[in-house]
């Protein structure tokens, strides 16, 4: 592993985390895919001397998502639509209720990390596999593949069905460790 043993805490004054939603149905040219920042999180990341002695904490406010971009809509994304959109994931979709990360196992996956945890959103807890990549700089980058419906929340859905949010979203990582 290129992390530098020790207790590293990362937040987004020095690394991002991020959500990406993709549309479907026949109205999704009128809506976006999203870029989701997420802006009051926290992660502490302990490494031993090997992948296996690490340990992975996370927990989020789904209170602080910000809308940064909205993708291949037919017309921009306004102020109020970011608004809105914010107020529907967390009125519908996430109810505020924290979201949060406690790794299980860490092991090495052929130059990629797997790790193993418990994944808590909309008051559901899921096991979850998250694989990122560790540069020999210690940087951290990954994209993990999450289906709503696992933790029991339902994907949105508007103009009576006919616009809707795939079930899997993106949860997007980037991250720079001090390297070992």
């Amino acid at each position: 592993m290129a992390i530098a043993p020790g207790r590293h805490v990362l937040g987004p004054d020095n690394a991002s985390l991020g959500i990406k939603t993709y549309r479907e149905g026949v109205a999704a040219k009128a809506g976006h895919d999203l870029i989701i920042e997420v802006a009051a999180w926290e992660a502490t990341v302990d490494v031993g001397g090997e992948a296996a002695d690490a340990t992975v904490e996370l927990t989020a406010d789904p209170r602080s998502l910000q809308i940064r971009q909205g993708l291949r809509g037919v017309k921009p994304l306004t102020d109020g639509d970011r608004e809105s959109i914010r107020k529907t994931i967390d009125d519908k979709i996430l109810g505020g209720q924290p979201i949060s990360f406690r790794s299980r196992s860490v092991r090495d996956a052929g130059g990629r990390l797997a790790v193993e945890g418990d994944l808590t959103m909309a008051g559901t807890t899921r096991p979850v596999t998250a694989e990122v990549d560790v540069a020999d700089d210690g940087h951290v980058t990954g994209t993990i593949p999450v289906a709503q419906t696992g933790w029991g929340i339902k994907p949105y859905r508007g103009f009576m069905g006919a616009l809707k949010v795939r079930d899997e979203v993106e949860v997007v990582i980037d991250a720079r460790l001090p390297a070992a």
